[in-house]
């Protein structure tokens, strides 16, 4: 891709100097902050506004003020993404993290602190990292995967059946990806497991208790770790002790929680707002009832549309360069607008357009970074609503679409609550006993991104519980 000149923006006006630069000709008032409730109030208008005001990247204010640009244009998110010589992942090279600007407590901190990660690590290291992950989740057959979640779903489904009442987020989306996700791991199944969903979720949320979250999930990955090292099994932390990488006990722990923070958040987001676009969307059901949309293409709709990380932090420049026009120094930090790029008028001009089938949207990220569990969470999203409808014929929401909230933070969105009712369903699912995951052929690995629609193997799915959802 060609990189605009650092004297003008695409659309020929100039380009703009790092916020906090004297040139920027802006006081830190006059940038917007992409935290507080403001800015959480409706982060798709903010995004929309800095477009508008800055082209496909705009400078903002972070927790503390501290500055930042976020990628809100599609292209420009790609080339961050695949030009690691030009932006890092390791954020020691953070001008602000230098100059003493972050605090110890800051809320950034679990995001974005440097940690013994894949994550914030580029060239050999990356490859020694990520292969000890991709090896590790390698050992479970998609079949496996699929069996658990029934069988989970099944159980949280029988919690609430005989009610005839739930709240689908409560109840069910915060819940399921964090049992499955946690037997990947190797954690013992029991209530211990349900006691990390909300300090999970709150690392990320750049809130004032995120860092005491962060540290309460840590205790619990080191202690797992501790038990498998004296009784290892077939299980990610097993696999990862194990490897030929000679992974550190601080390198093993610190990838035990990015697979469990990012699992489980993504799949949370991914099923909540799926389920709410079924309860909810007309056009979605009408499609679903003429055959012409399966649950796999609704997932990606919902991906283009309602990502489940709208920002990733971050990009860290390697040097002097430019970006969508904007003059970036050595040091600044980018941050990944997955939400904002998705909706980019320049490759996606009618929103309206459907986009079955195709996987070229931000949602797993790009280049040597991209997402290595995207099948999984799938798997689970897929599997587990399929398994939820067939369990509760007659769902329907139980309050007005209009009263359906969003629960928003600086860095991912998500419905706060889906009140449903539906006929009261008596005796339980089939639950199967504790038994290790099956270990055969490798998940396959994602889709290359495509515009191209992939119909195929869309085309030769049908759910029956579509049927009954619009019959009923």
């Amino acid at each position: 891709m060609t990189t605009p000149s650092p004297e003008a923006r695409p659309d020929g006006s100039a380009a703009v100097p790092p916020p906090g630069c004297p040139a920027h000709g802006m006081s830190p008032e006059g940038i917007r902050r992409l935290y507080g409730p403001e800015a959480e109030a409706n982060p798709q208008a903010l995004y929309e506004e800095l477009r508008k005001q800055h082209g496909p990247v705009a400078p903002v204010l972070l927790h503390g003020d501290i500055p930042a640009w976020l990628v809100v244009g599609y292209r420009a998110n790609l080339e961050a993404m695949r030009t690691p010589s030009l932006y890092s992942r390791d954020s020691r090279r953070w001008t602000a993290f230098r100059e003493g600007q972050i605090s110890a407590d800051s809320p950034l901190i679990p995001m974005v602190g440097w940690q013994p990660l894949c994550v914030f690590a580029d060239g050999e290291e990356h490859a020694r990292l990520r292969g000890a992950i991709v090896d590790g989740l390698a050992q479970f057959d998609r079949h496996g995967v699929r069996r658990f979640v029934k069988r989970y779903t099944e159980e949280l489904v029988d919690a609430f059946a005989a009610k005839g009442e739930a709240d689908l987020v409560r109840d069910y989306a915060k819940l399921l990806p964090m049992l499955v996700v946690t037997r990947l791991l190797g954690m013992p199944a029991g209530n211990g497991v349900r006691e990390l969903v909300e300090p999970t979720l709150d690392l990320m949320s750049g809130s004032e208790t995120a860092g005491a979250s962060n540290e309460l999930v840590m205790q619990r990955l080191r202690e797992l770790l501790k038990r498998k090292k004296e009784a290892p099994g077939r299980d990610l932390t097993s696999r990862l002790i194990s490897h030929e990488s000679n992974l550190t006990d601080e390198e093993i722990v610190e990838h035990l929680r990015l697979t469990l923070v990012a699992a489980h958040q993504n799949t949370v987001n991914l099923i909540s707002h799926t389920l709410r676009l079924m309860l909810t969307d007309r056009r979605f059901r009408g499609n679903l009832s003429g055959g012409q949309m399966t649950l796999p293409d609704a997932l990606e709709q919902v991906m283009w549309d309602n990502p489940s990380i709208a920002v990733v932090p971050g990009r860290w420049a390697t040097g002097d360069t430019t970006l969508g026009g904007q003059q970036i120094k050595e040091g600044d930090l980018l941050l990944l607008g997955i939400a904002p790029g998705n909706v980019d008028p320049e490759v996606r001009p009618n929103l309206a357009d459907p986009v079955h089938g195709n996987r070229s949207h931000l949602a797993f990220s790009s280049g040597p970074h991209e997402c290595p569990g995207a099948d999984i969470g799938r798997a689970i999203a897929d599997t587990g609503i399929d398994t939820l409808m067939g369990l509760l014929p007659g769902l329907e929401l139980a309050v007005p679409e209009h009263e359906l909230t969003i629960d928003a933070a600086w860095l991912t969105q998500r419905p706060a609550s889906l009140p449903v009712k539906f006929p009261p369903r008596r005796g339980s699912g089939q639950t199967t006993g504790e038994s290790p995951l099956p270990v055969s052929q490798p998940l396959p690995a994602p889709a290359a991104s495509s515009a191209a629609p992939v119909a195929a193997e869309a085309a030769s799915r049908r759910r029956p519980w579509w049927r009954k959802l619009l019959g009923r």
